[in-house]
């Protein structure tokens, strides 16, 4: 049978109607896909998520974990872990990503210093990212040692060498020195210190404008599946440093600020000083982003995915803006420029 006839014959039977109405919702870089179904005036989400590829059961334990810790996510109503089918509850199909373009100003027309569009009216961000701050707050403050899988080293290092391996090697066409190759494992190892010694709470790993919904209560939360315990900075280097959107340095920091004293007052672990927490928040975002740019080249060499492309050249701003701007990370600034280099005369 077609999966995906399955799926709705599936969800049709845990809904007890006779036939239900089913459209995409969304997909991801994985290969889950997930699908809107209406059955007694009101709308579901069905995941799809072959078991040979995906599983299920983090999604359903994070989903536990996070909602009680009183944050807003889809609730598990049926799964059958067997054929990779889960239905959930719906939290609209509005993502933060989609209501800040839909409130800037000149949507239409690019800045002059940037091939993004204008930032989107301030008033509609500040309410959006305070309440993603007091969710994250919220969720860190339910972090107990031993329940996710660590954020630790070995992990860390996988997601950084994803750079060499796909964006460099398969994306560039670039084959690195010995030098070079030193070179970028000095650096990694000065990023590994910054966040391996940062203190440790529930990270959910893609903590962004596009899976974040806005709902009631606000935000939604979506794509939590890959939760881990690691450094306190993550999610907000995911969210404030967006591979989709860009803010001036200026918002940045002042979200920032507003998280860091909030999760102060609330007991977290942040660092008390508040420079030392955005260096901090830097070289989290430092590693972010080289993995992002690995995985993004991965999606498209290997999985055919090219509509990531766009969005390479954001993440690699933000890079040579923080290695330009430390002097331990300086040595990959240089890299960075000569493989731009390099790469120009291969193509």
């Amino acid at each position: 049978m077609d999966r995906l006839q399955a799926l709705q014959d599936w969800a049709a039977r845990q809904l007890e109607v006779d036939a239900l109405d089913i459209a995409p919702a969304s997909a991801d870089a994985s290969f889950r896909r997930y699908f809107r179904v209406t059955a007694k005036g009101r709308d579901y989400i069905v995941m799809d998520a072959p078991p040979a590829h995906e599983d299920c059961r983090p999604f359903i334990a994070v989903a536990r974990l996070f909602a009680d810790a009183g944050v807003h996510v889809p609730q598990v109503l049926a799964h059958d872990l067997e054929q990779g089918f889960l239905l959930l509850t719906d939290l609209g199909d509005t993502t933060y990503l989609a209501a800040l373009n839909q409130a800037a100003l000149n949507p239409s027309e690019p800045r002059l210093d940037s091939p993004y569009p204008a930032p989107p009216n301030l008033a509609v961000a500040r309410e959006l990212y305070l309440a993603a701050n007091d969710a994250l707050i919220r969720i860190q403050q339910a972090s107990r040692p031993g329940v996710l899988p660590e954020y630790d080293r070995a992990l860390l290092t996988h997601e950084l060498m994803l750079f060499p391996e796909w964006y460099v090697g398969k994306h560039l066409g670039v084959s690195l020195s010995d030098e070079q190759t030193a070179t970028l494992n000095t650096v990694f190892e000065q990023i590994l210190l910054n966040n391996l010694a940062q203190p440790q709470v529930y990270v959910h790993r893609d903590w962004h404008s596009r899976n974040l919904m806005v709902s009631d209560p606000n935000p939604g939360i979506l794509d939590f599946q890959d939760a881990v315990y690691g450094p306190i900075t993550y999610d907000l280097a995911s969210i404030y440093r967006d591979a989709y959107i860009q803010w001036d340095e200026e918002h940045q920091l002042d979200w920032v600020i507003r998280y860091w004293e909030k999760a102060r007052a609330a007991g977290l672990p942040v660092a008390p000083d508040f420079g030392d927490f955005w260096r901090d928040f830097e070289w989290m975002g430092a590693q972010r982003h080289i993995k992002v740019l690995g995985i993004f080249a991965r999606l498209y060499h290997r999985d055919g995915k090219d509509g990531y492309l766009k969005d390479m050249p954001l993440v690699m701003g933000y890079l040579r803006k923080v290695c330009e701007r430390y002097i331990e990370l300086k040595p990959l600034f240089y890299l960075l420029e000569a493989l731009e280099d390099r790469s120009l005369q291969v193509g």
